[in-house]
């Protein structure tokens, strides 16, 4: 059973919790209004004197400032090698702070209850300079040592496991991390930010502005304490070392987390010193992390070149949302209002742009990071950008091979066929790789055959002469499977036929209109079919299939599979967003692939066509290494 006040009163509502605030603003709103319609006043002049008002203005802004400090975290392009603690956020830590905005909700809810218990707090100045010095008198004088009293008790061995481990139980801190805490933590750091503020009311120096003014202080202090990435520059302390005992450093509380007997201040290492607690590795190490920025970190063993898919999916990334990452993309409502910005992004990425890191995670000791080529999907079939696009990706891998990455695996259109004959372009040009360049498609074919039942007999293959769609027929044939070949292309069609052994060739059936698949229950898709199209499929049929985007799951009398896909290891570690529309810890074939070729250490080139005989090896080395099928 939990402790007293551990658990939040709220959390049987999940994210309707936030309707509890509205009821406060839409009774305020609502009693104004009333009061306007006798009075005959504007409701606007009415509402700029609401205090609830303010109060969600205020909570609105504080929400934004955690927001964009935890984005600016995840940034890797930008913060890679400033970052304190190396490892990456994992699902488990994204879920434990999920409602870590509980603590604002509260504040803003006790606040209004306290202006309803009070109403005779009446009118507010909006400026008043006395009440800023008397704000910071109080906070040194008051808040500061309460603070650190209260915080050096919840690491007590009662407090500590009871309350204050659930706050440390984060790995990577981040901005995040400093509303991940119990409600009676809460409760407490609510008076330590309440002091200040009612000090300077009750000697008659309160404004609006010292409200907005500290309290978004408060969280700037709270955000950078746990950014987990050094941006204040250590030549400050060194030109007037008494700040370092007044400005707290994200390295300094970094310290707390690894040395938690260590650094108990709010925001004033002074406190610490005066306290016999500070840590007195805090200056070497922020000094340490300051001079590591401008270094190059460490090189990653493995690199999954992606790109962008669409301008919604585009905002499916942990540095603009972390947790709708988390989870399968999907198109949110309050998202759309946001295209206009990434549409703009988008055109700004076409003018001038390079590949950059968006992910990493780290596996039996191996960095893993992902890459995105700044280019949308559509753009890929736009003609004229056919020679940006392989500009770029080979750009990507010319820096992979002298940064001395072992495999790049080239995703989704970056291997497409008539770009770059699936990465065979590079290759041929760079003949002195030494980085290995796969596309993954052999384990992608290797998925999509172990999804099809042994029984089978007959198959119906659209993309049929396609790089994949021939490794599947020819796979498929050589088990004895008829495979109806869906293409208009008789030469096409002779040359696959021409591959097969002189046994199986009778096996592949060239087709030109899908009515002569009406008949065959395995459909297995390489290329995009329309609902009217899906409608010669008989009922029960299953589609398979390999196609980006994935086909319209029209048909309520058939079963549609995903796309090619795998889960990682279960010692994957520091993974913590969804690729496209893979559930939690999946990645689809392709990168996969590139995972298998790192482990099993192989030392040639997978690029062009795949090589059918080494389909079923490839599938067993990923199963030797933990990838499951999903």
């Amino acid at each position: 059973m939990a402790a007293p006040f551990y658990a939040w009163p709220w959390e049987f509502l999940g994210s309707y919790k936030y309707a509890l605030y509205v009821i406060f603003l839409a009774k305020d709103v609502y009693t104004r209004f009333q009061q306007d319609r006798i009075k005959d006043s504007c409701i606007l002049d009415t509402l700029k004197d609401s205090w609830i008002l303010h109060i969600f203005i205020l909570s609105m802004l504080r929400l934004i400032m955690y927001q964009l400090w935890t984005s600016y975290s995840n940034m890797l392009f930008l913060t890679r090698n400033s970052r304190i603690i190396k490892k990456g956020v994992d699902f488990k830590q994204i879920d434990k702070e999920w409602h870590w905005d509980n603590f604002i909700l509260l504040q803003a809810m006790v606040a209004s209850l306290v202006l309803y218990m009070f109403p005779t707090i009446g009118k507010h100045y909006v400026w008043n300079k006395s009440g800023f010095i008397t704000t910071i008198l109080f906070h040194i004088a008051i808040s500061e040592p309460v603070f650190y009293t209260i915080h050096k008790c919840f690491h007590g061995d009662y407090l500590f496991s009871h309350y204050h481990s659930l706050h440390h139980s984060s790995a990577v801190p981040q901005a995040y991390t400093a509303g991940h805490a119990t409600f009676l933590e809460h409760l407490l750091l609510m008076m330590v930010i309440g002091i200040p503020i009612i000090g300077t009311f009750l000697i008659g120096y309160g404004s609006l502005s010292v409200i907005y003014c500290y309290v978004l202080a408060f969280d700037l202090l709270r955000c950078l304490g746990h950014l987990n990435v050094e941006i204040i520059p250590y030549q400050i302390f060194e030109a007037i070392p008494f700040l370092r005992y007044i400005i707290l450093t994200p390295t300094y509380h970094s310290l707390h987390h690894a040395e938690m007997d260590t650094n108990y201040c709010l925001f004033m290492p002074l406190f610490d010193a005066l306290g016999n607690t500070l840590n007195r590795k805090s200056w070497k190490m922020h000094k340490k992390n300051c001079l590591n920025s401008g270094k190059n970190g460490r090189v990653p063993d493995f690199v999954f070149l992606a790109h962008v898919v669409d301008m919604s999916s585009a905002m499916h990334a942990p540095f603009v949302n972390r947790s709708a990452a988390s989870m399968p993309y999907y198109t949110r409502i309050y998202a759309i209002p946001f295209l206009p910005i990434t549409f703009l992004v988008m055109l700004a990425m076409w003018v001038k742009s390079r590949t950059f890191l968006i992910s990493f995670y780290n596996l039996r000791g191996r960095l893993h990071q992902t890459w995105a080529v700044p280019r949308f999907g559509f753009q890929y079939f736009l003609p004229f950008a056919a020679k940006g696009i392989n500009k770029h990706i080979e750009e990507a891998i010319l820096r992979a091979n002298r940064l001395g990455v072992k495999v790049i695996s080239l995703a989704a259109l970056n291997k497409n066929e008539a770009l770059n004959g699936g990465g065979t372009l590079f290759v041929n040009k760079h003949p002195n790789l030494r980085v290995r360049v796969v596309h993954g498609n052999t384990l992608t074919a290797a998925v999509i055959l172990n999804e099809i039942p042994e029984h089978v007999c007959e198959v119906f293959l659209t993309g049929a002469t396609s790089k994949l769609g021939r490794a599947i027929a020819l796979y498929l044939c050589r088990k004895k499977v008829r495979v109806l070949m869906l293409t208009l292309s008789t030469e096409r069609f002779n040359n696959i036929q021409e591959e097969a052994p002189s046994d199986c060739a009778r096996f592949l059936v060239q087709i030109t209109k899908y009515q002569a698949a009406q008949n065959c229950k395995t459909w297995i898709v390489g290329k995009w079919i329309t609902p009217r199209e899906q409608m010669f499929a008989p009922s029960g049929t299953h589609f398979h299939q390999f196609v980006v985007p994935p086909i319209l799951q029209f048909r309520r009398d058939c079963t549609y599979g995903d796309l090619a896909a795998m889960k990682m290891p279960e010692d994957v570690q520091g993974f913590g967003s969804c690729e496209y529309t893979m559930e939690r810890g999946v990645v689809h074939a392709c990168h996969a692939g590139g995972v298998v070729h790192a482990l099993e250490g192989w030392t040639h080139h997978e690029v062009g066509a795949i090589d059918v005989n080494r389909i079923d090896l490839v599938w067993k080395a990923a199963i030797k290494h933990g990838l499951k099928p999903v």
